[in-house]
């Protein structure tokens, strides 16, 4: 019922949003025409000649020209030095893909169909009008630094034969060394250094000492993974320590002790909300709600609390900061656990990225989080101090960070299903971008399942089955 349910729901949204592609597809269709058509010309064209056509660019923007105006021409010359640097020629697909990119769009393109060659066609369009001493006009987003590194390091020779530059942000690189990044033409990067480097930018007194600037155009890949997963994450930076690490120590313990209510009375409570009443667990002190990332003690757990800690009420007066230590060290104990959100490395708890796995060196939580999961684990027998509380100095999310761009526009191969939050956030619409050739490959419907156990004991019967089949995963 669940797979028809789903099967139905992708039917009707590919139907209304694919119809809308593909309008937008048959109004691009003659620029692809007027590209065509001038290649010939392109070809005859020295690399001298070719160089020279991004100066004629900016001159004819100047005159009065919109990029539009200078598109079809602008997109022949990134063709003919992809052909000459790369021996890569765009297909028409991705000139459309391009084409969507520029006009402020999401591009879904099929895996392999080359979204990484495409984003240098509204890239180079985009970046004809920074003026010099500016800093990047354009921004691409990826998902980690090797991506970035790679993805500039690739496309550099397209860009340098027409006479642009382009240079890739890493993590570990100091301010120092961003600077002539940032003074290129095109900068690759991730969405966490982007938005660190806004972060950092706005804490600098001296304007001069900024290196973003400004955000002209970004185009994101996996724009589904950034914008709409890790949309809600913040970027912070903190400040020196200014609390003690005492209290920590102290819920940590308490946290041990108190227990979990079962699942069968957090059943019974849920019963007795909707029937408007009130349900006190048989058994346990707190409730944890794994869809939501919370833990709330229930009436009995803060009677326990206030006793194991000799606090007649901790909601009143001087110790009003403890239902907060508590909270953490019951989330640090249920919701974070070793190897999963969180690694120890040289005695520091190091986050892993949730996302991408890797291991988050330098980056801490937030709010006394971080301290809890410490407690926790030298509660446990590890070796680890317990660092003091930072204090926030600055932070945006995702979401609020990229609203900032003055043109935003993204890709990926799953976009169609997330295009009313699309459209609702971000004002972006998703068109889809049909294969160069006719697909082979057999798209199923997503499967949803009614709880976490349930979707990881399918995901282990799948590795299972292909394991058994001998086929590789």
């Amino acid at each position: 019922m669940i797979d028809q349910i789903t099967e139905f729901v992708g039917n009707l949204v590919g139907l209304v949003f694919g119809s809308r592609s593909s309008k937008i597809l048959k109004r691009l269709s003659p620029y692809v025409e007027r590209i065509n058509d001038l290649e010939p010309r392109i070809a005859r064209l020295t690399d001298r000649q070719l160089r020279a056509k991004t100066d004629e660019f900016r001159k004819r923007l100047a005159a009065g020209e919109t990029l539009d105006d200078i598109m079809p021409e602008a997109f022949a010359c990134v063709r003919e030095a992809g052909k000459r640097t790369l021996s890569m020629r765009h297909f028409d697909v991705q000139l459309i893909g391009g084409m969507v990119l520029h006009k402020g769009m999401i591009a879904e393109m099929v895996t392999g169909e080359g979204k990484t060659l495409v984003a240098t066609l509204p890239a180079y369009l985009n970046a004809l009008v920074r003026q010099p001493g500016e800093s990047a006009a354009v921004h691409i987003v990826t998902v980690n630094d090797y991506l970035a590194r790679r993805d500039a390091d690739w496309n550099r020779p397209i860009y340098e034969l027409l006479g642009l530059t382009c240079g890739a942000i890493q993590s570990d690189m100091d301010s120092s060394q961003r600077h002539p990044i940032y003074a290129c033409d095109i900068v690759y990067g991730t969405n966490s250094e982007f938005g660190f480097d806004y972060l950092r930018d706005n804490m600098k007194m001296d304007p001069w000492s900024q290196v973003q600037k400004r955000r002209h155009y970004a185009i994101i890949d996996e724009v589904d993974s950034i914008l709409i997963d890790e949309a809600r994450t913040p970027l912070i930076i903190s400040g020196a320590p200014d609390v003690s690490t005492d209290k920590y120590d102290v819920a940590a313990r308490l946290a041990q002790h108190l227990k979990r209510v079962p699942e069968e009375e957090v059943q019974k409570m849920e019963e007795a909300r909707l029937r408007q009443e009130h349900y006190e667990p048989a058994v346990g002190h707190y409730v944890v709600d794994e869809k939501d990332h919370t833990v709330a003690l229930t009436e009995a757990g803060i009677r326990e609390a206030e006793r194991f800690l000799g606090i007649e009420n901790f909601y009143a007066g001087e110790h009003m900061d403890w239902p907060h230590y508590i909270d953490n060290a019951l989330k640090a104990k249920e919701l974070y656990k070793k190897e999963d959100e969180y690694t120890i490395v040289d005695g520091k708890v190091i986050i892993v990225d949730e996302f991408t796995g890797r291991l988050m060196h330098g980056r801490r939580w937030s709010d006394g989080l971080h301290q809890a999961v410490e407690a926790k684990e030298r509660l446990a027998g590890e070796k680890i101090e317990i660092e003091g509380e930072n204090q926030t100095l600055a932070t945006i999310t995702i979401q609020n960070f990229f609203r900032l761009y003055r043109k935003l526009a993204g890709m990926t191969g799953t976009a169609l299903t997330e295009a009313r939050e699309f459209g609702k956030t971000y004002k972006l619409e998703v068109v889809s971008i049909p294969t160069n050739k006719p697909m082979r490959r057999t798209n199923h419907p997503d499967v949803i399942y009614g709880t976490l156990k349930e979707k990881l004991e399918a995901i282990c019967a799948e590795i299972e089955n292909y394991h058994r089949t001998g086929r590789p995963l």
